[in-house]
């Protein structure tokens, strides 16, 4: 969970809900990845410029990366251990050895690069832009495709499983579904929520978590059939989501009200509440 006012990483234990560390990385942590096959952490630092690399087993950064200016997306391939971060106004993604924590590549894209997605079957890299989602080729590093969708698109969620992706769009408030397959969008998504900010996705029970950062709360999509089967009250402004699997527990970053809701997502109900640092935004789940 990233702190973005204090510069910090609150890291909390998912089987009693309590923040057991709290980790200081970077200026202005805004986004976070993790490798759950090497545990290690991925911290985008808008305010630096930078991503901290923290090693879960000790909770401590063992590495600092430059990339360029304002990250504001992580994305992981959990198979190749690349690691995608989107800068914002460098208008490019650096891509990043998780070996060698070094950047190898620098794909360059259309204005305001936000929310990343990985497909870690498929090796692709679908990040938003202002106006339309890039396609990335994780194997060359370049440009395959270009998707309209709606207007200021910003997070993003990638079922593998199904091989969809969720796009966020902040102003038109709807949810642009892409198949990766095409990589043309086949459904639109209106819920009623105001501002979609994060998404988050249970690829074993195919539910898209979607956080409206305006309505203070969390709609739940069922995969299945593109449509709204619930809506949680959580905490204040929440900015960002994530899931475990394996729990189908759900973990909403609530940046006005500085807590984590803690969603049983067979329930739909809010089961904990738990308090972190100032401006929580982005929050990664190691199952």
């Amino acid at each position: 969970m990233t702190n973005g006012d204090d510069g910090n990483v609150s890291v909390i234990d998912g089987s009693t809900g309590t923040v057991t560390a709290t980790v200081t990385v970077g200026t202005n942590p805004w986004s976070i990845g993790v490798n759950s096959e090497t545990n290690l952490i991925y911290v985008g630092n808008r305010g630096s410029g930078n991503v901290s690399v923290i090693d879960g087993s000790t909770n401590t950064v063992t590495a600092t990366v430059t990339v360029g200016t304002q990250p504001r997306g992580v994305g992981v391939n959990l198979v190749t251990n690349f690691i995608y971060v989107s800068n914002v106004f460098s208008s490019n993604v650096s891509v990043i050895d998780g070996s060698t924590n070094t950047v190898t590549a620098t794909v360059t894209l259309a204005s305001g690069p936000r929310g990343i997605g990985v497909n870690s079957t498929t090796n692709r890299i679908y990040v938003s832009n202002d106006n339309n989602v890039s396609v990335i080729d994780g194997n060359t590093n370049t440009v395959i495709a270009t998707i309209a969708v709606g207007t200021s698109s910003n997070p993003e969620g990638v079922n593998s499983e199904t091989n969809q992706i969720y796009v966020g769009n902040v102003v038109d408030n709807n949810i642009s579904v892409i198949s990766g397959l095409s990589n043309t969008v086949f459904a639109t998504i209106s819920t009623g929520g105001s501002s979609p900010r994060s998404l988050g996705v249970n690829p074993i029970t195919n539910r898209i978590y979607v956080a409206y950062y305006s309505g203070n709360n969390v709609v739940v999509i069922d995969g299945s059939s593109n449509t709204a089967v619930a809506t949680i009250a959580v905490g204040s402004n929440p900015n960002g989501v994530g899931v475990d699997p394996l729990t189908n527990g759900i973990y909403v970053a609530n940046h006005g009200s500085n807590n984590v809701s803690v969603i049983d997502g067979n329930t739909n109900t809010v089961i904990a509440t738990i308090t972190v640092g100032s401006s929580p935004y982005a929050i990664a789940v190691n199952p």
